[in-house]
């Protein structure tokens, strides 16, 4: 966001001696409140931008962009300055402050030419705290609910393209947690357990990057339980779509191994993906 050069009204508030930064409540911080008093919305919010600008800690200018919606509620600069408030709190980590002024920003001003901002700054406070695959994966879901009202509600804004590429990222993300459980049940010889995290990524996931290491796993845990026609139809989805993979490559020596050709046979779940996939039978 493009921010305003420091006036000369904002250079008597800094030799005021305005020690603000980061107090927001106790005694110390009623008394910072009565000095802010004597200061105009604009001066308070750009002392914010001051902070956010030249502090190592970006909490110090949340606590100027929130004293300009106390002390000036409705005003255009209390506007300006709850965007901001969210932006700084994004930028400190404080993810739910972040996204509570997001929301009411967008609650209060949902017209407001900043209101996809606000609605991509929220979906941003989810996106970034997406962890490790092997963790909980609840705030993944939270990032692509906020990510596709980013795409939807606001289309044409300059935040709908960033929204896209990282709700495809965050989808990806799920699909490697699935792999991951997945891989974990077939290393221990639970091969129905892990065909179902695999038919997960298979038909829900299709899109993503693990499709391929979930159809040559699917090969590779249908040839363990003697379940020739399934782990066959496996290798030729595989084969159709990503036949320079190396998982292709792998499943197809799996199959060799025992005789088989990468091939659509018999009637299970996987000839009508393969039906859908390579057909098109859906169409």
């Amino acid at each position: 966001m493009a921010r305003s050069k420091i006036s000369a009204s904002l250079v008597a508030v800094l030799l005021a001696g305005m020690t603000l930064a980061g107090c927001s409540s106790g005694k110390d911080g009623d008394a910072d409140r009565k000095n802010l008093d004597r200061f105009t919305a604009e001066e308070i919010y750009k002392r914010g931008e001051f902070e956010l600008e030249n502090s190592a800690k970006p909490k110090d200018a949340v606590f100027y962009f929130s004293e300009v919606e106390r002390l000036y509620p409705y005003s255009e600069w209390a506007k300006r300055a709850l965007i901001m408030e969210a932006y700084a709190s994004h930028r400190a980590k404080e993810y739910e402050d972040a996204r509570s002024a997001a929301q009411r920003f967008i609650d209060t001003y949902p017209g407001d030419e900043d209101a996809a901002y606000a609605q991509y700054l929220l979906a941003l406070s989810y996106y970034d705290q997406i962890d490790e695959v092997g963790r909980d994966q609840g705030l993944t879901f939270q990032a692509l609910q906020s990510l596709r009202e980013v795409i939807e509600r606001y289309p044409d804004s300059e935040y709908a393209r960033s929204a896209i590429l990282k709700f495809d990222l965050a989808f990806d993300h799920l699909a490697a947690k699935e792999m991951e459980i997945g891989r974990y049940y077939l290393k221990r010889g639970h091969y129905t357990a892990a065909i179902n995290r695999f038919r997960v990524v298979v038909e829900e996931f299709q899109t993503t990057t693990q499709t391929p290491e979930a159809l040559m796993r699917l090969v590779e845990a249908y040839l363990a339980l003697g379940l020739y026609p399934e782990a066959q139809t496996a290798g030729a989805i595989l084969g159709h779509n990503f036949q320079s993979s190396p998982f292709y490559r792998d499943a197809y020596q799996q199959l060799r191994g025992q005789g088989l050709s990468a091939d659509a046979t018999g009637d299970n779940w996987l000839t009508k993906v393969y039906r859908q996939m390579i057909q098109g039978e859906w169409l």
